[in-house]
């Protein structure tokens, strides 16, 4: 019998899992009935392989270069070992998937082996190969599929491009079907001299929230296993992957040689047909659509070159169609190609011909220090282009431009809009010690001379006025930057710790409520997002856990030792049988706050109270409804059951300002 020592947090979190597991009915779907002796000797072999990874942990303790390999085992044993739990088996025909699954474990298991022997040959493997990584986000391994081009050499010192493919959406793309898919089947495009990360995108999310962070972990974890050109890198995908393509080649523009989104969505409200439908969104869903949506981040592509896929007889035609105007708008044009006649797929002409235009791109590196830098944001989430950092905006989720220029090697030109700070790395083309940089006009000579060792200048704005800041000032007061920004759901894109009460509360009907909502959002971080969330009782949380993760507390003063620590910092007043927020009070047997605010002992994370991230597993319809539900705080009420919370459950919402004050709606 496997008997590997389990931390008890670990116990605690499945344990909330599996009692959530059948509450509701959404994506991922059931799956088929699992014969019992198929069951069995899978279970069997999930634990042989459980205690194999449990020995090359213990063993591999003194021995790095064996121990960052041990997620490559992993992916097998948690592929099994989740289909199992959670009943996500599929297909009792070719391809079978009971039988992938033993092969599965069978591939593992000679991982394992070879690990103990201290050997890898997989990792010196071309073609497919698929290896996994362990997320800082929330401790889980996750898996990534590589093809590695036969013209590689692992003795070389030369670099390769990257090539990033995001796959389709699949409700039934289970770690099983995506790790054999990935060892079985190359992608559609295929270049010369470069490897192709196919990442997992935690399932089918459309890469959004931590799904997006999936990408960077992932290469994150190639670079350090293979030579990588990181100024060679192109984005590549189709349906919901043409739509993560969209995202990540607007938001992070200048990280990609190239870009070729095909078909997909590119925002919610237009191809969702939202304002036509009943209920309409509320309107701070309204304002956070400018969260995601790739055709308010259009002007970024200046720094991307880009180009899209449609078939002409495709619906998804619309995503290329309306970022087409959004780029003319920006006096940017769209190569897009369409395949004649085509529904939902590419045509062999069309797949040449971005082939040829992607490779063309990405042979020359991108450029770091461009003379000219067009950018455009809505929130802090997304800061940074090239050279050019914002470090605090006006007011959040309104549009927010940056041009940057370099006038000649004495001069940069700077014109803003709904910035308030901002920083740059002085370009190699300014050969000036002590360079004029103009904001909106107004000249600024720099501080300190400028030198090899020193090219950073940070500036604020005072009222109409800039002046030069020392960057080290620049976080020192509480307010709105990077990362610490908000809404509810940023909480998630980084480390973060559930953390249960240990009392009860003064309310039997806010305790109930918090036992339900906390059981269920652990259950629905592993359905959406792929991952068994790390989870405490109060009274165990250490200094260490406040000084690394965002902590997402449940209950209220009376029930959670922490939020009784902190109360008196939070912006909710609580007395008695009330709380009071935003200068409303509410009884605590009808209502319960929900917020994210900078964590009053350790201002550069997080906390959240009784939420995780806000958008429902009844968004599943369509990727393009995954987006926040939920502003900066709210108010929710208890009697109204979770399916029909959006919006009949919302008694009060509201985003904080710049400095995480409560902000007047008109």
């Amino acid at each position: 019998m496997f008997t590997m020592k389990v931390d008890k947090t670990l116990l605690l979190a499945l344990a909330l899992i599996q009692f959530a597991n059948t509450a509701n009915a959404a994506n991922p779907p059931p799956g088929i009935p699992i014969p019992t002796e198929i069951r069995t000797e899978l279970q069997k072999g999930v634990e042989e392989l459980g205690q194999s990874i449990a020995d090359l942990k213990r063993s591999a303790q003194s021995t790095p270069s064996i121990q960052a390999l041990i997620p490559d085992v992993e992916i097998y044993y948690n592929a099994v070992r989740y289909a199992l739990i959670h009943n996500q088996f599929y297909r009792d025909k070719k391809p079978n998937e009971f039988e992938v699954a033993a092969e599965l474990l069978e591939t593992g298991k000679q991982r394992a082996q070879s690990l103990k022997n201290g050997e890898a040959p997989w990792t010196r493997q071309t073609g497919l190969v698929v290896r996994g990584y362990i997320s800082d986000v929330d401790g889980s391994v996750q898996p990534y599929g590589l093809e590695i081009a036969d013209t590689y050499d692992f003795d070389a010192h030369d670099k390769q491009r990257l090539d990033i493919w995001y796959h389709g959406r699949g409700n039934t793309l289970s770690e099983i079907k995506f790790i054999n898919d990935r060892e079985t089947s190359p992608g559609i495009f295929h270049s010369p001299n470069t490897i192709t990360l196919h990442p997992f995108g935690r399932y089918c999310n459309a890469n959004k929230f931590v799904g997006e962070i999936d990408t960077f972990e992932a290469v994150k974890s190639v670079s350090e296993h293979y030579r990588i050109d990181s100024k060679r890198t192109g984005v590549r995908g189709f349906s919901m992957g043409g739509a993560v393509v969209w995202h990540m080649a607007t938001h992070h523009a200048g990280l990609w040689a190239a870009a070729a989104p095909g078909a997909g969505f590119a925002e919610t409200a237009v191809y969702a047909d939202i304002m036509n439908k009943d209920p309409q969104p509320t309107w701070y869903e309204q304002k956070l659509y400018s969260l995601y949506d790739a055709t308010q981040y259009a002007r970024n592509l200046f720094h991307c070159p880009t180009i899209a896929y449609s078939g002409s007889e495709d619906k998804q035609k619309q995503a290329a169609d309306i970022m087409t105007e959004y780029m003319a708008n920006e006096n940017l044009e769209l190569k897009h190609i369409i395949g004649p006649g085509m529904g939902h797929k590419y045509d062999s002409a069309s797949i040449d011909i971005i082939n040829d235009q992607v490779q063309a791109w990405a042979s020359s590196p991108i450029d770091s220090y461009p003379n000219e830098i067009r950018f455009t944001t809505y929130t802090l989430r997304y800061n940074k282009m090239l050279w050019l950092t914002i470090d605090a905006l006006e007011e959040h989720w309104e549009r927010s431009d940056v041009t940057v220029k370099v006038v000649d090697e004495n001069r940069i030109e700077i014109q803003t809009a709904n910035v308030k700070a901002l920083s740059i790395e002085i370009p190699p083309q300014i050969r000036s010690s002590k360079p004029t940089i103009s904001i909106d006009g107004q000249s600024i000579e720099t501080s300190s001379p400028i030198n090899n060792e020193s090219r950073n200048f940070s500036a604020r704005k005072n009222g109409t006025s800039w002046s030069p800041e020392n960057p080290g000032t620049l976080n020192r007061v509480v307010q709105k930057n990077h990362g610490l920004q908000g809404p509810i759901d940023d909480a998630f894109m980084s480390r973060f710790l559930f953390v249960i009460p240990s009392s009860k509360s003064a309310s039997t009907e806010l305790d109930i409520w918090v036992e339900s909502e906390s059981k269920d959002a652990i259950a629905q971080w592993w359905k959406q997002f792929r991952g068994e969330v790390r989870v405490k009782r109060d009274a165990d949380v250490t200094p260490q856990d406040i000084q690394e993760s965002n902590l997402i507390l449940w209950g209220d003063p009376s029930s959670n030792s922490i939020i009784e620590r902190i109360h008196n910092e939070l912006p909710i007043q609580w007395s008695g049988t009330e709380f009071k927020i935003a200068d409303k009070a509410y009884s605590t047997d009808a209502a319960i706050p929900v917020l994210v605010y900078p964590n009053p002992l350790n201002s550069k994370r997080y906390i959240v109270l009784n939420s995780s991230f806000t958008f429902s597993e009844f968004s599943g319809g369509s990727n393009s409804l995954q987006v926040p539900k939920l502003p900066d705080w709210a108010v929710f009420d208890l009697d109204v059951s979770r399916s029909e919370r959006y919006p009949n459950g919302i008694i009060d919402a509201g985003f904080f300002d710049e400095y995480w004050k409560y902000k007047i709606q008109l």
